[in-house]
């Protein structure tokens, strides 16, 4: 029997849920270790393809999100476990691995999805599960499912005093119909969900027990360490690998082209030996087509863009013809620069090609990328790709393509063996994708009393070339070029397309300006940019209308829900969390100052998707002779609807503020001559714990269905810091980062 059969068609059948199978080797199970498996006379009770009830009572659910850091491995169970009615700390949670079972779930983890597209699902599957444990005792007692109720793992029947645990019900509930309909709890009848939830795993991450895509090991694996191209659009014109092959240790040299960029690896049988006899090569790089590309040129350039093609992406009355009209004319623009993503686990991937087939082990954030990814660099079907998909140590967007597992499969390929790639640190600054630079320009019509009559937002935005360069594209020598109608057609850019306020006239165009760098998601994709320039602007219009900052923007929400193409806005919660900002960050209150800081406040408020509302305020201090910039204090308000863990919505602000902070006071990336200049966090600096603001978080209570949180945060910190700075010292920010140097020029 092929390898494949039998793992599909034997350990799924005895053991797994529909077409997950345990990994077996004890490196790759990021949850609880394997257990005791049940004799194959006695299988358990698998009512869909995430829930396992074995005989002996032990419930697992197999996670179909993938665990980054948001904590889904503590939130997917309690969901779960409200419509199961067991504790939730009592089941075991393993990462699903992909299989033809598991019908159309995917995996793939990204867009703060995680509780939003699983929520209904998981409820409806653990009610489901219920119902039939409880019909499965009614049949063996002969009563009336009615008179039974499920409660903490047990089936009870309060008339005759008869109970059993959900183990004893398993073989008569596997019999019965899956309820197409389930009944589901309300609310108000939770007893995990809307409560703190501590993180089911965090003493083993902060104890070093669990293992990340770096710790896997397979019989025989080799490790490569891989040269890639120097400069962007680079090519390999030759190589020399004769001083690294004779290096003791060292299997293979081979050429690469399955990642971003062309390179040479090297094969060995350790990663310091891959690493040192790197450095032993001789290779010949061919010119890049963007050789003269620099960044800080891009940049000053990229306003120009306004002056070109744009596409149509929002329009409610004739904005222009207001502003021509008006009073007074106020414009501005503003810059966000190239972001890396700088995860603390550097990519990684280990593969292992075998005739016919592909197993990967990969810290990823989407299954259905990296069997693509395996199974075309191995030329199989992507029915023949086992993956295991690992904790990861940091994702942000950077693990949703498959750049470095198909340069493991190529690797193992070439080599006969399986082969775990892994990236340095500078490597992996250096040579993924990035966060588009965007400029927003902004223009305003104002009345006589400096209240805005006519607004035009024009934006730049990109194409994310990832996607093409996941599909085979070259992007340098055949530059890809995003349709215009496709901006307003996919409700972007971001922040621009759903601006929440009420303008008497508005428009909304987009340039596209696609950069030769690779570009791809980053936290919170478009809406850093464009929201950065939309808070800093009506800040600086409020200003010059010397009207207050809150009552400015509170002005131009009135109530109701403001409807933009699919979505409908809410402005009631938005209010609502702008004025409980206001409240809790004593917003009325003037902030004490010393004899050498200027202070300051600055706020900044958004919606995420029409799904969670946000307000945010910040508090700095700035040297009086601008030697120094630090963020005190930063105070977030949040509705993201129904709050199933407001621990983990915590957890989610507090690394947010933290992700938003470096962009807004160190990070950015260089490029000169198409080459990255930043290398490691020495030099692409990140906020330190030391650097970390007082953070006070606020989740108002809500009805309204999850709407995801993790990557919200993000957009409102550069604002709310720079708004918070013009406040202090009278500066103006208008582009990123915001350092003393900036401020002083």
């Amino acid at each position: 029997m092929h390898r494949r059969e039998f793992l599909g068609a034997g350990l799924v059948l005895a053991l797994e849920i529909g077409g997950c199978a345990r990994p077996s080797n004890p490196h790759v199970a990021p949850g609880a270790p394997p257990r005791p498996l049940p004799a194959p006379s006695a299988p358990p009770f698998e009512p869909n393809a995430y829930l396992r009830i074995a005989p002996d009572g032990q419930i697992t659910l197999y996670a179909i999100r993938l665990e980054m850091g948001q904590g889904v491995r503590t939130l997917l169970p309690a969901i779960l476990a409200e419509e199961l009615d067991v504790d939730w700390t009592s089941i075991a949670v393993e990462t699903a691995t992909p299989g033809p079972k598991l019908g159309k779930i995917q995996l793939h983890t990204s867009g703060s999805g995680s509780s939003r597209e699983t929520f209904d699902e998981l409820r409806a599957g653990g009610a489901a599960a219920r119902e039939m444990l409880v019909r499965a005792a009614a049949g063996a007692w002969g009563v009336d499912p009615a008179a039974c109720a499920a409660s903490r793992g047990r089936v009870v029947h309060a008339a005759s005093g008869r109970s059993a645990a959900y183990g004893d019900l398993v073989a008569r509930a596997r019999t019965l119909p899956v309820p197409e309909k389930p009944a589901l709890k309300p609310s108000s009848a939770y007893t995990f969900l809307g409560k703190p939830l501590r993180r089911v795993n965090g003493r083993e991450i902060v104890t070093g027990k669990v293992r990340y895509g770096l710790d896997v090991r397979v019989p025989g694996m080799l490790f490569a360490a891989i040269t890639r191209s120097p400069a962007l659009g680079g090519t390999l014109r030759s190589f020399d690998g004769s001083a690294a092959l004779a290096i003791p240790g060292v299997v293979a040299v081979h050429p690469v082209k399955a990642g971003i960029h062309p390179g040479v690896a090297v094969v060995a049988r350790d990663t310091w030996t891959a690493l040192r006899a790197r450095a032993a090569l001789k290779i010949e790089w061919g010119e890049s087509p963007i050789a003269s590309f620099d960044s800080d040129r891009y940049l000053r350039d990229l306003p120009k863009a306004f002056d070109g093609p744009r596409a149509s992406v929002r329009r409610e009355g004739d904005a222009d013809a207001k502003i021509a009209d008006a009073k007074k004319h106020v414009e501005a623009s503003y810059v966000f620069p190239f972001e890396a993503h700088a995860p603390l686990e550097t990519m990684n991937c280990t593969a292992h090609v075998r005739p016919g087939e592909v197993e990967v082990w990969a810290p990823t954030q989407s299954d259905v990328r990296t069997i693509a990814t395996a199974a075309k660099v191995a030329g199989v079907p992507k029915e023949r790709v086992l993956v295991h998909c690992l904790l990861m140590g940091g994702a942000f967007g950077r693990r949703l393509f498959g750049d470095f597992v198909g340069e493991a499969v190529e690797l193992s390929r070439l080599v006969s063996a399986p082969v775990q790639v892994v990236f340095s640190r500078e490597d992996d600054m250096r040579h993924g994708y990035f966060q588009p630079a965007t400029a927003q320009r902004f223009r305003a019509g104002l009345d006589a009393r400096g209240r805005i009559v006519g607004l035009a937002h024009d934006a730049t935005a990109s194409a994310l070339t990832i996607y093409e360069m996941h599909a085979g594209k070259d992007i340098w020598h055949d530059p890809p070029k995003r349709p215009l109608p496709d901006y307003a057609a996919d409700e972007s850019p971001w922040g621009a397309f759903d601006t929440p306020y009420e303008f008497p006239a508005l428009r909304v165009d987009c340039a596209d300006v696609t950069s030769p760098v690779p570009t791809g998601p980053w936290r919170a994709v478009e809406y850093p940019s464009t929201v950065f320039g939309r808070e800093s602007f009506l800040d600086e219009l409020a200003h010059l209308a010397k009207v207050d900052p809150f009552t400015y923007r509170l002005e131009l929400l009135p109530p109701g829900t403001k409807t933009v193409g699919p979505q409908h806005i809410d402005r009631a919660r938005l209010r609502a969390v702008a004025l409980a900002a206001r409240a809790r960050s004593s917003w009325d209150e003037p902030l004490a100052q010393d004899g050498a800081h200027l202070r300051g406040r600055g706020l900044a408020i958004s919606v995420y998707h029409a799904q969670s509302y946000i307000a945010m305020v910040a508090e700095v201090s700035v040297a009086k002779d601008l030697s120094s910039l630090r963020v005190d204090r930063i105070v977030t308000v949040i509705d993201c609807g129904a709050p199933l863990n407001p621990l983990g919505i915590e957890g989610q602000t507090e690394s947010g503020i933290a992700w938003g902070l470096t962009a807004t006071l160190f990070g950015k990336m260089d490029f000169r001559e198409a080459r990255a200049v930043q290398s490691t966090y020495a030099d692409f600096r990140v906020v330190r714990i030391d650097q970390m603001p007082a953070l006070e978080t606020t989740i108002l209570p809500s009805t309204a269905r999850p709407g995801g949180f993790g990557e919200h945060p993000v957009p409102l910190v550069a604002p709310a810091v720079a708004n918070a700075v013009f406040a202090a010292c009278g500066k103006r920010v208008r582009s990123l980062p915001i350092t003393p140097a900036a401020l002083r020029a």
